[in-house]
């Protein structure tokens, strides 16, 4: 076998091993806040997010067995400060249930803030209702004093605590259900 019929096997072995890498970092469950910023419209400040959700696959078969999940996506604006730690003065959560629904093979999503429910034919479909925000009134600039700095934060975890109890101890035992993203931050 010729040295470069050698090296094209042995980049086509390295392809294939990273494509699997990288397939299966893909698939790794976890919540991330892909984007978040904010406009001042009418006096308000209006957020703005991406989140992209990745269920463990205990979170997935639980859904797909009629448990409901419950997200919560944690809103925060902080004013910055050089010599002590940052002031958290506005805060707020959203809370979503998603349920899968057999009969129907429907996934709903209520809005546990407003009430409000929708249904959707796919997983896919209601996780990314979920992980849109748009428009959303996070904060009244007349609250924020003038001259200081202050910026946005948003973090994404499902709460275990909505779990029914035979299953929350499970969850609190396994990393399967600590689905948590870290804090994005931006300028306010």
């Amino acid at each position: 076998m010729s040295t470069s019929a050698v090296t094209v096997r042995c980049m086509r072995l390295l392809a294939l091993l990273l494509g699997l890498l990288w397939a299966i970092g893909g698939w790794a469950a976890g919540f991330e806040v892909i984007n978040a910023a904010t406009r001042l419209e009418g006096g308000v400040y209006r957020l703005n997010a991406q989140i992209e959700y990745r269920l463990s696959k205990a979170a997935l078969e639980a859904l797909q067995n009629g448990v409901p999940l419950t997200v919560d996506i944690e809103m925060e604006v902080r004013r910055r400060r050089s010599w002590l730690w940052d002031e958290t003065v506005h805060a707020l959560t959203q809370r979503f249930q998603l349920d899968y629904h057999e009969l129907s093979q429907q996934y709903l999503v209520s809005n546990l803030n407003s009430g409000e429910r929708r249904a959707f034919p796919t997983r896919t479909a209601a996780l990314g209702f979920m992980g849109r925000i748009q428009d959303f009134p996070l904060l009244d600039r007349s609250l924020l004093a003038e001259n200081e700095r202050y910026e946005g934060a948003l973090r994404v975890r499902l709460d275990i605590e909505a779990l029914p109890a035979p299953l929350r101890l499970l969850a609190y035992l396994s990393d399967d259900w600590r689905l948590t993203s870290e804090w994005r931050t931006w300028p306010l």
